[in-house]
């Protein structure tokens, strides 16, 4: 959908190479040259999978398939992480964004400073691109200027917003389901004011707008999708969480991954939690916004 590799293998590869050098290129190099797999081995490298935002589960899965077996050498230790990473990001679900005729809507969540809004102006201006008639809702009432931020964004995009600055988020939803419904936009991109996941009052505000859409348009629901900064690490994984229990996600978009050296967030997410990252963030153009593809992600980590 979003043709992903305008953007060149070279690019890509570019764009994860911190996190290549911590979650491969590290663990590769210490572990490769040895003749087996000894204890000593085993914890170094499962302390360099943990300090490269793995998880500690994760991290000591994969160690721990290592004990006591005669199959993997340390110098196969690259291609046996390549295959267990592409296994875990299958395993957590179809990664391409949904979409089918008619009205499609998109309810984005995170907390504040992960880059919601401008990954919604991103996601309206791809729709556009793709010929499709797209509505913005500003749903986040709570933060100053955000409003006025969105509508920047939509009108960069070619894309319609319906707003009521200080207004009732939920009841912004609401009427704009009505406008997409009545006038027949293929697009809805709900924002919503970034929140903690640990103040209860915000994330129950987050359930009842999404009480709204299931009341007023469940059919159309194509995506509860998390957006999260790349450089938050684990604490990625603890509002991962948190938001499914308030609106039961479906995806995850990772922003700033240019740059990052915390990008084996995405697979610690698939791991624990089988969410499935969808879009990518690889820099500040409209083009910057990519369909994440597990194979070539990978195949850029380990090239």
């Amino acid at each position: 959908m979003f043709n992903f590799f305008s953007n060149t293998f070279e690019n890509l590869k570019k764009t994860v190479s911190k996190t290549a050098q911590s979650l491969v290129g590290n663990v590769v190099n210490s572990v490769e040259q040895e003749e087996e797999f000894s204890d000593f081995v085993l914890e170094d490298m499962e302390d360099l999978l943990i300090s490269a935002d793995l998880g500690v589960n994760y991290a000591s899965e994969l160690v721990d398939n290592l004990r006591n077996q005669s199959k993997v050498k340390p110098s196969e230790v690259k291609s046996y992480l390549k295959n267990s990473f592409i296994e875990t990001l299958k395993q957590a679900g179809e990664t391409k964004l949904k979409i089918t005729d008619g009205l499609n809507i998109y309810f984005v969540t995170g907390v504040n400073g992960v880059g919601k809004t401008t990954l919604i102006g991103k996601l309206a201006y791809q729709f556009k691109q793709s010929g499709k008639k797209v509505l913005v809702a500003a749903a986040d009432t709570f933060r100053a200027a955000a409003e006025e931020q969105l509508d920047i964004w939509s009108k960069r995009a070619g894309a319609d917003i319906v707003r009521k600055d200080k207004g009732d988020p939920a009841a912004v939803v609401y009427e704009a389901i009505e406008k997409a419904q009545n006038e027949n936009y293929d697009i809805l991109l709900v924002d919503t004011a970034g929140r903690l996941q640990n103040k209860f009052n915000l994330m129950e505000e987050l359930s009842k707008i999404k009480a709204v859409i299931d009341k007023k348009s469940p059919d159309a629901l194509r995506e509860c999708i998390l957006v999260l900064d790349a450089n938050t690490g684990q604490n990625g994984l603890q509002q991962a969480k948190v938001f499914t229990e308030a609106v039961k996600l479906t995806s995850v978009a990772l922003t700033k991954l240019d740059g990052s050296a915390k990008g084996a967030i995405v697979l610690a997410i698939a791991k624990e939690l089988k969410l499935p990252v969808k879009l990518i963030g690889v820099g500040e153009k409209m083009e910057d916004l990519k369909e994440f593809i597990p194979e070539d992600f990978i195949n850029a980590l380990f090239s």
